[in-house]
């Protein structure tokens, strides 16, 4: 199975429901923190933010640049200033070797710099290239305007062949400072459906390594990013492993699977610990995420039939599955949360749905951001915004993400970058 040009800038499929306690009442504290555009801001940023510990916020946009026929893109920072925001362009995509369109949230290090991935550009082995890695460093010297570009390293350019193409996922630091990220598939004439791979530090820069290449058969295509388990091993998303039965009928989407990979002397073993279904609802997409006992919670994009999309909950040890929350938006609009889900200290989740609601953003609906909190008789959801297409903007895309204090901070579609304050 190949994925089509549409599921690599957006993912999947899912629905169904399981008891949640719903709180209607929506907390009415939204702050639009900056409007991207129409010239060189950039446009669509659709891979979510990140923050760092002095609450700036950093981002990516895929179109709207000038001088490069508007879909370059832009990685960008927002930083706190009095009581408004400032936006800084930190750099500027050029659509050729360097990449373009990151389809995932940015990484930070433990040193402060930037790293993320492209699904395009880099190697013209692959068609529109193959996909980039990059990191991007601050200026050594003090910059004298506010607006300072910072440097961009191209850390690796995927080459179509066994290391994969088209990486897609958040990319994950261990301990020891190595890196780990997923390609989503590779050429047509490989007989590969992607891969898992490694970034070790190697003087003053990386050495590449692939931990594993996904056979095919219910194994293959991964649509994330991988986290690690406490025993090690990395899990993650692939959009094989289900029934060809999520999705529209056109397409025949798979269902897809969550696939666990652990090491050994012999190397990396993947198993597909569990395939989703017409039943449980299928498409798992965005940030993949564990809480202090190893279970694993995500978001379901569509089918099933509890709506539109949900969240669920997988406990290794038992091999259960719950769908802890479950949308009952219009399954025809094939978007519900799909950008994963965030987690507080305290153990609450956090994500967005794209395109249910009460209001209309032509032609679907224009989203809300909700929470999850646990319960002893199950999760109690709360509406946080209900986005209405006026000057909140709608179509929230991408994972959201928190700070110290728990505000929740994420992006639309039509190019409002907001916070919502509990």
């Amino acid at each position: 199975m190949r994925q089509t040009t549409r599921r690599i800038v957006r993912f999947f499929c899912f629905t169904l429901s399981l008891a949640v306690l719903a709180n209607i009442a929506q907390a009415q504290t939204l702050t639009v923190l900056y409007r991207l555009g129409p010239v060189n801001d950039g446009i669509y940023p659709y891979s979510g933010l990140i923050s760092d510990q002095h609450g700036n916020l950093y981002g990516s946009a895929s179109g709207g640049i000038e001088n490069c026929g508007g879909s370059c893109g832009v990685i960008f920072k927002l930083s706190s200033h009095g009581t408004g925001w400032i936006y800084a362009p930190l750099y500027y995509f050029t659509g050729a070797s360097d990449g373009y369109n990151v389809p995932a949230p940015l990484t930070l290090a433990p040193d402060g710099t930037l790293y993320g991935v492209t699904s395009r550009g880099g190697n013209s082995a692959c068609f529109d290239g193959c996909g980039t890695i990059f990191h991007l460093t601050p200026q050594p010297n003090l910059c004298p305007t506010v607006s300072c570009p910072w440097r961009k390293t191209t850390v690796y350019e995927f080459t179509g062949e066994n290391d994969g193409e088209y990486p897609m996922g958040q990319l994950t630091f261990d301990a020891a400072g190595n890196l780990y990220g997923t390609a989503f598939a590779a050429a047509e004439n490989n007989p590969y459906y992607g891969s898992v791979f490694e970034l070790t530090p190697s003087g003053s820069g990386w050495t590449f390594n692939v931990l594993y290449d996904f056979p095919g058969g219910d194994l293959g295509g991964p649509t994330s990013g991988v986290v690690f388990d406490g025993q090690g091993n990395l899990w993650g998303y692939q959009e094989l492993g289900g029934a060809f039965a999520c999705g529209s009928p056109i397409d025949g989407d798979p269902c897809g699977g969550l696939y666990e990979l652990s090491p050994s002397a012999s190397g990396w073993t993947a198993t597909n610990q569990f395939a989703f279904n017409a039943s449980t609802g299928g498409g798992p997409s965005g940030l993949l995420v564990a809480d202090a006992s190893g279970n694993f919670y995500g978001t379901l994009d569509n089918a099933g039939p509890g709506g539109s999309g949900g969240v669920f909950q997988f406990v290794p040890s038992t091999g259960a599955f719950n769908l802890i929350y479950s949308d009952t938006g219009d399954p025809a609009e094939f978007a519900g949360p799909y950008g994963g889900v965030v987690m507080d200290p305290a153990g609450n989740l956090y994500a967005a749905d794209e395109a249910d609601g009460p209001y209309h953003c032509a032609p679907f609906g224009c989203g809300f951001v909700f929470k999850l909190t646990p319960e002893n008789n199950g999760w109690y959801f709360t509406n946080l915004h209900n986005f209405t297409g006026g000057s909140d903007g709608g179509i929230p895309v991408g994972p959201v993400t928190l700070n110290a204090a728990d505000s929740v901070f994420g992006v639309n579609f039509l190019n409002i970058i907001w916070e919502i304050t509990q």
